[in-house]
């Protein structure tokens, strides 16, 4: 709340018609459009700044008395516009000049000098401010960083080095010609013009990753981010008549869902994952998973939240073996089965990962999938239909994709899907949704655009078809929501955020008509990355805010939505007689005539599992049929029903294609069978016999709601290397082992090559044999560098560097109270910044000139971030391992390697050199301790 009253304060300073602190007395016109941007932002807010200025100075000379406030001198000549040469040189050449030096006046310096753009910012938190600071560094205002992290505030320049600064002379003496201060504002133009052009850049960059562009005649201080209570300013007039048919057919009111049980921002987040649950247990629940935000520090999450959308409440789950956190995956329902496909670790760690939760048994399990590998992928869309899950698009290792992948669920086997028909183009942060046996997919983005286009796929024929738009059409869109109610498809929400933020858009199945439905009361909510979830006949909404940072921490809070007045649209159709439901009973029917009565009407949902239920009396060699014919599903559990009368087994899809298959003769050759002899079954060969046996027993085929899936049994060696890695660290940290026998604590002052490094050595290791190392780091040159530590510890390399500035990353607790302490002690916490947590999450990017490495055994896990890291033109890294004394040199020829392939993924022409490499210590007999020196440098073009 601290940061939000200054903010007010201070815009309601610019906005004021008194003159502000500046010597000029207001702000610069030619960058109020660019602080208006930066200051929509909930995030940051503007202090103090300059457009650029080209001035002639006035200086006291060192033998001038002059009273100390006019120490700083005088402005004889400004302008933040381009400068007139004939003004200068009248001012400096005057014909009756002011300066006259037979007077006795003071005697004082005359400087000319260019300036380029300085903004000051205020960030919400370190998070934020890396952002910027990347983000005007990629725009040319390579000179921004973070100046300030005290007292609870932190405090971004954005600024770069284009400077001009020459001595003409003093007020007695010009020492120049008329010729050459021509030639000096030729120079300061040209700047002038190439300050503008990188403002320019910027305010650009900010407004392409979402920023808002109020408008222009709006006061300076007009900067309530989506002031909610008025119309925004930037709704679509379409919109408000209703697009095409000039009004909207009905609106529907949005309603806040009161939360119990924990706190509200538990649900505060976005890119995670939510399914509806239907079971007896759980009905009408919201099941989420995983996403970005939470309470307290935000951060990519691994939580099970069950949500009552009745009452509220809700409950954090408590699975055992979770994945680990991620966003921007897919996770998909069918029975008490929940499948979580890939998303995003961490901004270098993309997963391709495939967990599946049983609901029923409360536990997560790891498959390793068969058939082709899936790439590694994020803001990907899947969709269920029968027992194959289908997954198109997303980011591919990087490469937007328009591929379809298909996931046989029943044997756990990945292929890519062979498509026909009008192909859908390339894109991520799309919608996919099952219809029967048909497809819907909305929208995404290209990498250029986004899009609005809507597309259906047939999972018989693999045939894609571009769908008619007609009626009131929904907008281009990418990271909304979808979802099915009745014989609807409804789109809500998404970027960009002024097209869409108060209507959800509506595809009637069968008339192929859109409609736009408007909703009341939305509040200051954003729904970006959220999630919907249709509950009964009620639409639940969880999550959303940002797709990116430029909506900084905004989330939005729980909402919920009846949908029943959409059936009011239209009359109702009988499944049976309506002509447009034979399309409707095509799309449901998947080629099974086992089917369930869904929560959409009267679609029908096909299993993913089945089982023979068979009289207890026969259970036993009905077993040992299905067994010996291969059709015993044994990944599965056996069950009971009805108090132990019945035995259900898990059955084969080899099975049920067989028992489709002759279906139809089933009755008539049943018949015939008088004398049910299950010895006699065991010792036929023919599979079609054994199935008319067993059905003449009276067995019965039915969808398997419960789904027992089997523990994966252990070898004894795995069951010994989990409990002896259960004695190891789990944390990552590097702690130490050391126990107090005498003392109050463990806190010990050690002072080696000048530095005095603090910390608790019962918490925090020390590594006596990195003393040359640290020495080395000590004698680089950085003083004018940026350097990031991406394993700081308690300060090992980060307190001697004599560098401009250092972000020193460190997830364990303890080391980062060290590091504190040592940076204070050491005086030289005015320079450095703590990034405390995981450095692949809060490594900044596109900063540093230098980056240190220094984990062993290998810091290869790091390479990536270290790489992002470090500027566009390149810089020095300097990668520790553990290597065999013989291996040596193939280690740094690999490391050099490595480091050339990354640079070159993220997009950078860089010539990868070694140029050093230090031996530090023995680590271990015959293993060395090493670190190479990677040269990163820009190939001149």
């Amino acid at each position: 709340m601290e940061f939000e009253k200054r903010k007010k304060a201070t815009l309601a300073t610019m906005s004021s018609p008194e003159p502000d602190k500046s010597p000029k007395g207001d702000i610069d016109a030619p960058i109020i459009p660019l602080l208006k941007t930066l200051n929509t932002h909930p995030s940051y807010f503007t202090t103090s700044s300059c457009s650029g200025r080209i001035s002639i100075l006035s200086t006291p000379t060192a033998t001038t008395t002059v009273k100390k406030k006019a120490k700083g001198g005088n402005w004889v000549f400004i302008t933040h516009e381009f400068a007139d040469p004939n003004s200068v040189q009248n001012l400096i050449f005057p014909l009756n000049p002011n300066f006259d030096s037979t007077q006795p006046s003071n005697q004082e310096n005359l400087v000319f000098r260019f300036e380029p753009l300085i903004i000051a910012v205020e960030c919400k938190d370190v998070f934020s401010a890396q952002k910027l600071v990347s983000l005007a560094i990629s725009c040319g205002f390579r000179e921004s960083g973070i100046t300030n992290v005290n007292n609870k505030r932190v405090i971004v320049a954005i600024r770069c080095s284009i400077r001009l600064e020459v001595p003409l002379g003093d007020t007695h003496m010009i020492m120049v010609s008329k010729e050459y201060l021509n030639y000096l504002v030729g120079i300061a133009n040209e700047k002038m013009e190439a300050n503008r052009k990188r403002t320019d850049s910027f305010h650009d960059a900010l407004l392409k990753i979402g920023f808002l562009q109020p408008e222009i005649d709006s006061g300076i201080g007009d900067y309530e981010f989506l002031n909610m209570n008025q119309d925004l300013g930037y709704q679509d007039s379409s919109l408000i008549n209703g697009g095409e048919d000039g009004v909207l057919e009905l609106s529907l009111p949005i309603k806040p869902l009161v939360i119990t049980g924990e706190p509200v921002e538990k649900l505060h987040l976005w890119g995670h994952s939510a399914c509806t649950l239907e079971t007896t247990k759980n009905p009408k629940s919201v099941l989420l998973f995983g996403g970005f935000g939470g309470m307290g520090r935000h951060a990519r999450r691994n939580d099970s939240w069950l949500l009552d959308s009745v009452s509220g409440q809700l409950e954090l789950v408590d699975f055992a073996n979770s994945p680990p956190p991620r966003l921007g995956h897919t996770a998909s329902l069918v029975g008490d089965l929940m499948f979580v496909i890939g998303g995003r670790a961490d901004p270098g760690n993309v997963l391709n990962d495939v967990w599946v939760l049983s609901i029923t048994n409360n536990e997560w399990k790891q498959f390793q999938c068969d058939g082709i590998d899936f790439p590694l992928s994020h803001r990907h869309a899947a969709a269920f239909v029968g027992s194959d899950l289908y997954v198109f698009g997303g980011i591919h290792n990087g490469i937007i994709s328009s591929v379809m992948y298909r996931l046989d669920t029943h044997n756990m086997k990945w292929e890519e899907v062979i498509v026909h028909g009008q192909k859908p183009s390339a894109r991520h942060s799309h919608t996919l949704v099952a219809y029967g046996s048909e497809l819907f997919m909305f929208g995404g983005f290209d990498g250029v655009k986004a899009l609005g286009d809507l597309y259906s796929f047939d999972v018989h024929s693999c045939i894609w078809k571009k769908e008619k738009m007609t009626g009131t059409t929904p907008y281009a869109r990418f990271s909304h929501t979808m979802f099915v109610y009745k014989n609807y498809i409804g789109v809500m929400g998404g970027c960009p955020i002024k097209q869409h933020y108060q209507e959800i858009s509506i595809f009637e199945v069968g008339s192929g008509l859109w409609k736009r439905i408007k909703l009341n009361s939305i509040g200051e909510d954003l729904f970006v990355r959220s999630t919907t979830s249709v509950v009964g006949d009620d639409l639940v909404i969880v999550g959303g805010g940002a797709s990116c940072y430029a909506f900084g921490t905004k989330f939005s809070e729980p909402m919920r939505i009846n949908l029943l007045p959409l059936l009011s649209l239209a009359e109702i159709r009988d499944v049976t007689n309506d002509e447009t439901d034979s399309r409707i009973q095509k799309r449901s029917n998947g080629g099974f005539d086992m089917n369930l009565e869904g929560i959409y009407g009267r679609q029908k949902i096909i299993p993913l599992r089945w089982v023979l239920r068979v009289d207890k009396k026969h259970a036993k060699p009905a077993k040992d049929v299905l067994k010996k014919f291969g059709w015993l599903d044994t990944e599965r559990k056996v069950y009971t029903q009805e108090n132990g009368v019945y035995v259900c087994f898990p059955i084969t899809k080899e099975f049920m294609v067989l028992y489709q298959n002759k279906k139809s003769g089933l009755n008539e050759e049943v018949d015939e069978v008088n004398d049910l002899n299950f010895q006699e079954i065991l010792k036929i060969s023919s599979s079609t016999k054994a199935l008319y046996l067993l059905v003449a027993s009276g067995a019965m085929v039915h969808a398997d709601h419960v789904v027992k899936i089997r523990k994966a049994s252990s070898s004894p060696l795995k069951v010994m290397k989990e409990a002896v890695a259960s004695l190891l660290n789990p944390t990552g940290t590097r702690d130490s082992g050391l126990e107090i026998l005498v003392g109050d604590d463990g806190w010990v002052d050690h002072r080696e090559n000048g530095v005095l490094y603090s910390f608790d050595a019962t918490k925090c290791m020390f590594s006596w044999g990195n003393l040359s190392e640290k020495r080395r780091m000590g004698e680089l040159d950085c003083k004018d560098e940026v350097i990031v530590d991406l394993f700081a510890g308690i300060g090992y390399f980060t307190l001697p560097a004599n560098a401009k500035m250092v972000y020193a990353c460190e997830w364990n607790p303890h080391a980062i109270e060290a590091l504190r302490r040592n940076l204070e002690a050491n005086s030289v916490a005015d320079r450095c910044v703590v990034l405390e947590g995981d450095n692949r999450v809060m490594a900044p990017k596109g900063v540093a000139d230098r980056v240190n490495l220094g984990l062993l055994p290998s810091s290869e896990g790091s390479w990536e971030i270290a790489v992002r890291a470090l500027r566009s033109n390149g810089g020095m890294m300097h990668v520790h391992g553990n290597v065999k004394d013989k291996e040596e040199e193939s280690w740094t020829k690999q490391v050099s390697k490595s480091i050339k392939e990354i640079s070159r993924s993220e997009g950078y022409d860089w010539d990868v050199s070694i140029e050093h490499v230090e031996r530090v210590k023995w680590y271990a007999p015959h293993i060395r301790h090493l670190v190479v020196d990677i040269r990163c440098k820009q190939i001149e073009s």
